[in-house]
Protein backbone atom coordinates (compact mmCIF):
# COMPACT_ATOMS: atom_id res chain seq x y z
CA UNK A 1 0.00 0.00 0.00
CA UNK A 2 0.82 3.60 -0.85
CA UNK A 3 2.62 5.70 2.20
CA UNK A 4 1.10 8.57 3.13
CA UNK A 5 2.48 11.92 5.63
CA UNK A 6 -0.15 13.74 6.86
CA UNK A 7 -0.58 16.39 9.49
CA UNK A 8 -2.23 15.64 12.97
CA UNK A 9 -4.88 18.37 13.65
CA UNK A 10 -7.48 16.56 15.67
CA UNK A 11 -7.92 14.98 18.73
CA UNK A 12 -8.56 11.17 17.45
CA UNK A 13 -5.29 12.03 15.06
CA UNK A 14 -3.70 12.40 18.21
CA UNK A 15 -4.25 9.92 20.35
CA UNK A 16 -3.27 7.67 17.27
CA UNK A 17 0.03 9.52 17.41
CA UNK A 18 0.73 8.88 20.70
CA UNK A 19 -0.49 5.24 20.00
CA UNK A 20 2.33 5.02 17.50
CA UNK A 21 5.16 3.97 18.84
CA UNK A 22 3.39 0.60 20.55
CA UNK A 23 4.16 -0.57 17.23
CA UNK A 24 8.07 -0.11 17.05
CA UNK A 25 8.63 -1.57 20.71
CA UNK A 26 5.78 -4.14 21.36
CA UNK A 27 8.59 -6.59 21.81
CA UNK A 28 11.30 -4.30 23.30
CA UNK A 29 12.00 -5.45 27.02
CA UNK A 30 13.50 -2.30 27.64
CA UNK A 31 11.10 0.31 26.49
CA UNK A 32 9.45 2.06 28.87
CA UNK A 33 6.41 4.07 28.10
CA UNK A 34 6.26 7.76 28.47
CA UNK A 35 3.51 8.87 30.69
CA UNK A 36 0.61 9.81 28.12
CA UNK A 37 -0.58 13.04 29.60
CA UNK A 38 2.75 14.14 29.88
CA UNK A 39 3.58 13.93 25.87
CA UNK A 40 -0.19 15.29 24.80
CA UNK A 41 0.30 18.08 27.49
CA UNK A 42 3.61 18.95 25.70
CA UNK A 43 1.63 19.34 22.01
CA UNK A 44 -1.24 20.77 23.57
CA UNK A 45 -2.48 24.39 22.33
CA UNK A 46 -2.33 25.47 26.24
CA UNK A 47 1.58 24.65 26.97
CA UNK A 48 3.89 27.62 27.55
CA UNK A 49 5.96 26.54 24.01
CA UNK A 50 3.01 28.07 22.09
CA UNK A 51 3.69 31.50 23.74
CA UNK A 52 7.29 31.13 21.65
CA UNK A 53 7.13 28.12 19.38
CA UNK A 54 5.47 26.52 16.92
CA UNK A 55 4.58 23.39 15.60
CA UNK A 56 3.49 20.61 13.69
CA UNK A 57 3.23 17.02 14.34
CA UNK A 58 3.29 14.38 11.48
CA UNK A 59 1.91 10.68 10.79
CA UNK A 60 3.04 8.63 8.49
CA UNK A 61 0.36 5.80 7.23
CA UNK A 62 -0.21 3.02 5.18
CA UNK A 63 -2.99 1.00 4.73
CA UNK A 64 -4.78 2.21 7.75
CA UNK A 65 -2.01 1.80 10.10
CA UNK A 66 0.48 4.89 11.54
CA UNK A 67 4.05 3.51 11.03
CA UNK A 68 5.37 6.54 12.02
CA UNK A 69 5.75 9.77 13.92
CA UNK A 70 7.90 13.24 13.67
CA UNK A 71 7.12 16.86 15.38
CA UNK A 72 8.99 19.76 13.16
CA UNK A 73 9.00 22.73 15.54
CA UNK A 74 10.56 26.30 15.33
CA UNK A 75 11.66 27.56 19.02
CA UNK A 76 11.89 31.17 18.70
CA UNK A 77 14.25 31.59 21.92
CA UNK A 78 16.47 28.94 20.99
CA UNK A 79 16.88 31.08 17.29
CA UNK A 80 18.02 33.88 18.98
CA UNK A 81 19.83 33.00 21.46
CA UNK A 82 22.08 31.22 18.53
CA UNK A 83 21.42 33.82 16.26
CA UNK A 84 20.44 31.97 13.29
CA UNK A 85 17.25 29.80 11.81
CA UNK A 86 17.70 26.69 13.28
CA UNK A 87 14.18 24.50 13.34
CA UNK A 88 14.32 21.52 15.28
CA UNK A 89 12.68 17.46 15.29
CA UNK A 90 11.55 15.23 17.63
CA UNK A 91 9.15 12.90 18.97
CA UNK A 92 10.51 10.71 16.17
CA UNK A 93 9.47 7.10 16.13
CA UNK A 94 9.22 4.97 12.83
CA UNK A 95 8.88 0.97 11.96
CA UNK A 96 12.46 -0.01 10.50
CA UNK A 97 12.13 0.75 7.06
CA UNK A 98 14.27 3.40 5.62
CA UNK A 99 12.06 5.14 3.24
CA UNK A 100 9.26 5.58 5.85
CA UNK A 101 12.14 7.10 8.10
CA UNK A 102 13.23 9.75 4.86
CA UNK A 103 9.67 10.66 4.21
CA UNK A 104 8.68 11.62 8.03
CA UNK A 105 12.47 13.52 7.99
CA UNK A 106 11.15 15.14 4.22
CA UNK A 107 8.57 16.30 5.34
CA UNK A 108 9.29 17.97 8.97
CA UNK A 109 12.11 19.73 6.79
CA UNK A 110 9.83 20.96 4.28
CA UNK A 111 8.05 22.42 7.15
CA UNK A 112 11.07 24.02 8.23
CA UNK A 113 11.95 25.49 4.83
CA UNK A 114 8.30 27.26 4.49
CA UNK A 115 9.71 28.78 7.56
CA UNK A 116 12.52 29.98 6.48
CA UNK A 117 14.88 27.69 8.57
CA UNK A 118 18.04 27.36 6.94
CA UNK A 119 19.04 24.49 9.65
CA UNK A 120 17.57 21.31 11.17
CA UNK A 121 18.29 19.74 14.52
CA UNK A 122 17.25 16.65 16.41
CA UNK A 123 15.85 15.12 18.07
CA UNK A 124 14.48 17.49 20.27
CA UNK A 125 11.09 17.61 21.84
CA UNK A 126 10.53 21.21 21.41
CA UNK A 127 13.18 22.11 23.80
CA UNK A 128 16.37 20.47 25.20
CA UNK A 129 14.77 21.05 28.53
CA UNK A 130 12.44 18.14 27.46
CA UNK A 131 13.12 14.64 26.47
CA UNK A 132 16.28 15.19 23.44
CA UNK A 133 19.26 12.84 21.87
CA UNK A 134 19.56 9.73 19.94
CA UNK A 135 21.01 6.57 21.81
CA UNK A 136 23.92 5.03 19.76
CA UNK A 137 25.55 2.79 22.42
CA UNK A 138 24.39 0.87 24.88
CA UNK A 139 21.18 -0.74 24.18
CA UNK A 140 21.20 -3.57 26.36
CA UNK A 141 19.71 -1.86 29.40
CA UNK A 142 16.38 0.45 29.99
CA UNK A 143 16.14 4.27 30.44
CA UNK A 144 16.62 5.75 33.72
CA UNK A 145 13.67 8.52 33.97
CA UNK A 146 13.97 11.66 31.97
CA UNK A 147 16.42 9.77 28.89
CA UNK A 148 15.79 8.63 25.39
CA UNK A 149 15.71 5.09 24.16
CA UNK A 150 15.19 3.70 20.70
CA UNK A 151 16.10 1.02 18.52
CA UNK A 152 19.67 1.03 16.84
CA UNK A 153 18.66 2.01 13.21
CA UNK A 154 17.58 5.24 14.33
CA UNK A 155 20.61 6.82 13.80
CA UNK A 156 21.58 4.41 11.02
CA UNK A 157 18.46 5.54 9.15
CA UNK A 158 19.61 9.65 10.21
CA UNK A 159 23.10 9.14 8.61
CA UNK A 160 21.98 7.33 5.49
CA UNK A 161 19.58 10.00 4.85
CA UNK A 162 22.20 12.43 4.58
CA UNK A 163 22.05 14.01 8.73
CA UNK A 164 25.40 14.59 10.34
CA UNK A 165 26.77 14.07 13.88
CA UNK A 166 26.15 17.44 15.93
CA UNK A 167 27.66 16.33 19.13
CA UNK A 168 27.39 13.10 21.30
CA UNK A 169 26.64 13.26 25.16
CA UNK A 170 27.52 10.47 27.80
CA UNK A 171 25.72 8.62 30.26
CA UNK A 172 27.95 7.48 33.22
CA UNK A 173 27.82 4.44 35.56
CA UNK A 174 28.39 4.85 39.24
CA UNK A 175 28.23 2.12 41.68
CA UNK A 176 27.25 3.00 45.19
CA UNK A 177 29.63 0.49 46.48
CA UNK A 178 32.29 2.54 44.74
CA UNK A 179 34.97 4.14 47.53
CA UNK A 180 35.35 7.87 46.90
CA UNK A 181 38.39 9.43 46.66
CA UNK A 182 39.54 11.29 49.89
CA UNK A 183 39.93 14.33 47.85
CA UNK A 184 36.34 14.62 47.85
CA UNK A 185 36.15 14.48 51.67
CA UNK A 186 38.70 17.42 51.73
CA UNK A 187 36.67 19.11 49.49
CA UNK A 188 33.60 18.59 51.65
CA UNK A 189 35.79 20.41 54.45
CA UNK A 190 37.73 23.01 53.03
CA UNK A 191 33.64 24.18 51.63
CA UNK A 192 32.56 24.14 55.07
CA UNK A 193 35.25 25.92 56.60
CA UNK A 194 35.15 29.09 54.37
CA UNK A 195 31.49 28.91 55.70
CA UNK A 196 29.62 26.89 52.98
CA UNK A 197 26.94 25.36 54.57
CA UNK A 198 25.09 22.12 53.04
CA UNK A 199 21.01 20.98 53.55
CA UNK A 200 18.28 18.90 51.80
CA UNK A 201 16.08 20.44 49.45
CA UNK A 202 12.60 21.23 51.08
CA UNK A 203 9.39 19.64 49.37
CA UNK A 204 6.68 21.63 51.27
CA UNK A 205 5.16 24.87 51.70
CA UNK A 206 7.08 28.11 51.27
CA UNK A 207 10.16 26.94 51.35
CA UNK A 208 10.27 24.53 48.51
CA UNK A 209 8.80 27.57 46.02
CA UNK A 210 11.76 29.42 47.94
CA UNK A 211 14.26 26.74 46.45
CA UNK A 212 12.55 26.17 43.38
CA UNK A 213 13.05 30.09 42.90
CA UNK A 214 16.93 30.01 43.74
CA UNK A 215 17.48 26.79 41.51
CA UNK A 216 15.81 28.92 38.61
CA UNK A 217 18.22 31.82 39.31
CA UNK A 218 21.18 29.38 39.57
CA UNK A 219 20.20 27.21 36.67
CA UNK A 220 19.92 30.16 34.68
CA UNK A 221 23.23 31.34 35.73
CA UNK A 222 25.56 28.81 35.58
CA UNK A 223 23.67 27.56 32.62
CA UNK A 224 23.26 29.86 30.42
CA UNK A 225 25.37 29.14 27.73
CA UNK A 226 24.96 25.05 27.40
CA UNK A 227 24.98 24.31 23.91
CA UNK A 228 21.41 24.26 21.82
CA UNK A 229 19.77 25.39 25.16
CA UNK A 230 16.56 27.92 24.62
CA UNK A 231 15.79 30.35 27.93
CA UNK A 232 13.36 28.87 29.96
CA UNK A 233 11.01 31.32 32.12
CA UNK A 234 10.66 31.15 35.82
CA UNK A 235 6.82 30.04 35.42
CA UNK A 236 7.92 27.43 33.38
CA UNK A 237 10.43 26.07 35.98
CA UNK A 238 8.27 26.24 38.64
CA UNK A 239 5.54 24.31 36.31
CA UNK A 240 8.53 21.56 35.93
CA UNK A 241 9.14 21.39 39.26
CA UNK A 242 5.85 21.43 41.02
CA UNK A 243 5.44 18.13 38.73
CA UNK A 244 8.90 16.26 39.81
CA UNK A 245 8.23 17.45 43.67
CA UNK A 246 6.20 14.41 44.72
CA UNK A 247 9.62 12.35 43.17
CA UNK A 248 12.18 13.86 45.16
CA UNK A 249 14.14 11.90 47.89
CA UNK A 250 15.69 15.42 49.58
CA UNK A 251 18.77 13.82 50.96
CA UNK A 252 20.37 12.80 47.29
CA UNK A 253 19.04 16.41 46.33
CA UNK A 254 21.53 18.62 49.03
CA UNK A 255 21.21 22.55 48.28
CA UNK A 256 25.02 24.48 49.33
CA UNK A 257 24.39 28.09 50.61
CA UNK A 258 26.66 30.66 51.77
CA UNK A 259 25.09 33.36 54.21
CA UNK A 260 21.65 31.97 53.50
CA UNK A 261 22.61 32.07 49.60
CA UNK A 262 21.90 29.40 47.17
CA UNK A 263 25.40 28.82 45.54
CA UNK A 264 25.32 25.16 43.91
CA UNK A 265 23.51 21.94 44.16
CA UNK A 266 23.49 18.01 43.52
CA UNK A 267 20.15 17.49 41.56
CA UNK A 268 19.59 12.87 41.66
CA UNK A 269 16.21 11.90 41.60
CA UNK A 270 15.26 8.38 41.91
CA UNK A 271 14.65 6.43 38.85
CA UNK A 272 10.70 6.42 38.68
CA UNK A 273 11.21 4.95 35.01
CA UNK A 274 11.50 1.57 37.17
CA UNK A 275 8.00 2.40 38.54
CA UNK A 276 6.65 3.96 34.89
CA UNK A 277 7.68 0.26 32.97
CA UNK A 278 4.62 -0.99 34.81
CA UNK A 279 2.18 1.80 33.82
CA UNK A 280 1.60 1.55 30.25
CA UNK A 281 1.72 5.25 30.05
CA UNK A 282 -1.44 5.58 32.30
CA UNK A 283 -1.40 7.06 35.53
CA UNK A 284 -5.45 6.23 36.14
CA UNK A 285 -6.88 4.37 39.31
CA UNK A 286 -4.86 1.01 38.77
CA UNK A 287 -1.79 2.74 37.53
CA UNK A 288 -1.45 5.37 41.03
CA UNK A 289 -2.12 1.40 42.59
CA UNK A 290 0.68 0.11 41.08
CA UNK A 291 2.81 3.08 41.38
CA UNK A 292 2.39 2.96 45.34
CA UNK A 293 3.37 -0.60 44.78
CA UNK A 294 6.32 -0.50 42.08
CA UNK A 295 8.08 2.96 43.67
CA UNK A 296 8.89 0.61 46.91
CA UNK A 297 11.35 -1.15 44.15
CA UNK A 298 13.16 1.67 43.28
CA UNK A 299 17.20 0.73 43.76
CA UNK A 300 18.95 3.27 41.43
CA UNK A 301 19.33 7.25 41.10
CA UNK A 302 19.95 9.71 37.77
CA UNK A 303 21.92 12.45 38.96
CA UNK A 304 20.48 15.33 36.58
CA UNK A 305 22.91 17.68 37.35
CA UNK A 306 25.69 19.00 39.59
CA UNK A 307 26.47 22.86 39.78
CA UNK A 308 28.39 25.64 41.58
CA UNK A 309 28.94 29.40 40.98
CA UNK A 310 32.07 29.92 39.26
CA UNK A 311 33.66 32.12 41.97
CA UNK A 312 32.69 29.08 44.59
CA UNK A 313 34.91 26.42 42.92
CA UNK A 314 38.57 27.43 44.74
CA UNK A 315 35.80 26.82 48.33
CA UNK A 316 35.41 23.22 46.16
CA UNK A 317 31.89 23.24 46.12
CA UNK A 318 30.79 21.01 43.94
CA UNK A 319 33.38 17.94 44.72
CA UNK A 320 31.87 18.65 47.92
CA UNK A 321 28.42 18.44 46.68
CA UNK A 322 29.50 15.19 45.43
CA UNK A 323 30.33 13.69 48.48
CA UNK A 324 27.33 15.00 50.70
CA UNK A 325 25.22 13.17 48.12
CA UNK A 326 27.01 10.05 48.22
CA UNK A 327 27.26 9.66 52.10
CA UNK A 328 23.34 10.19 52.00
CA UNK A 329 22.81 7.82 49.69
CA UNK A 330 25.12 4.83 51.12
CA UNK A 331 23.05 5.70 54.67
CA UNK A 332 21.70 2.66 56.02
CA UNK A 333 17.79 2.22 54.69
CA UNK A 334 18.68 4.19 51.47
CA UNK A 335 17.99 1.63 48.80
CA UNK A 336 20.49 2.53 46.04
CA UNK A 337 22.60 0.08 44.38
CA UNK A 338 23.74 2.27 41.57
CA UNK A 339 23.21 5.98 39.74
CA UNK A 340 23.89 7.07 36.50
CA UNK A 341 24.73 10.73 35.83
CA UNK A 342 23.43 11.92 32.14
CA UNK A 343 23.67 13.47 30.38
CA UNK A 344 26.92 15.25 29.76
CA UNK A 345 28.38 16.67 26.08
CA UNK A 346 31.47 15.17 24.93
CA UNK A 347 33.15 18.81 25.20
CA UNK A 348 32.17 19.30 28.71
CA UNK A 349 35.41 19.09 30.37
CA UNK A 350 34.87 20.66 33.48
CA UNK A 351 31.90 18.32 34.32
CA UNK A 352 33.06 15.56 32.66
CA UNK A 353 36.61 15.66 35.13
CA UNK A 354 34.37 15.81 38.39
CA UNK A 355 32.67 12.80 37.26
CA UNK A 356 35.24 10.98 36.66
CA UNK A 357 37.01 11.64 39.14
CA UNK A 358 34.52 9.59 41.39
CA UNK A 359 34.92 6.58 39.46
CA UNK A 360 32.04 6.86 36.93
CA UNK A 361 32.55 5.35 33.57
CA UNK A 362 30.50 6.34 30.12
CA UNK A 363 28.51 3.64 29.65
CA UNK A 364 26.01 4.95 27.14
CA UNK A 365 26.48 7.27 23.91
CA UNK A 366 23.71 9.44 22.86
CA UNK A 367 23.81 11.96 19.80
CA UNK A 368 22.11 15.00 18.00
CA UNK A 369 22.22 15.32 14.84
CA UNK A 370 22.18 18.24 12.11
CA UNK A 371 20.53 19.05 8.67
CA UNK A 372 21.39 22.05 6.14
CA UNK A 373 18.46 22.67 4.91
CA UNK A 374 19.10 24.23 1.02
Amino acid sequence: MALTIKPVTTSQELEQFLDMPKLVYQDDPNWVQPLRSSEKQLLSPDHAFRSYGELQPFLAWRDNQAVGRIVAAVNHRLIEREGKNVGVFGFFEVIEEFEVAERLLQVACDWLRDRKMTLARGPINLSTHNSCLFLVDGFDSPPVMMMPYNPPYYTQFLEKAGWQKAKDAYAYYFPIDLVLEPKFEKAYRIATKSGVTFRPIRTKGEGFKQDCRALYNLFTTAFTNNWSSSARSEEDFLEEAEELKSVVDPEVFPIAEDQGKMVGFFMGLPDYNMVFKHLNGKLNWLGIIKFLWYRRQINRGRVLAICSLPEYRRKMVALALVYVAFQAGIKKGKPYKWAELSYVWEDNMASRKIIEASGAKIYKTYRMYEHTLG
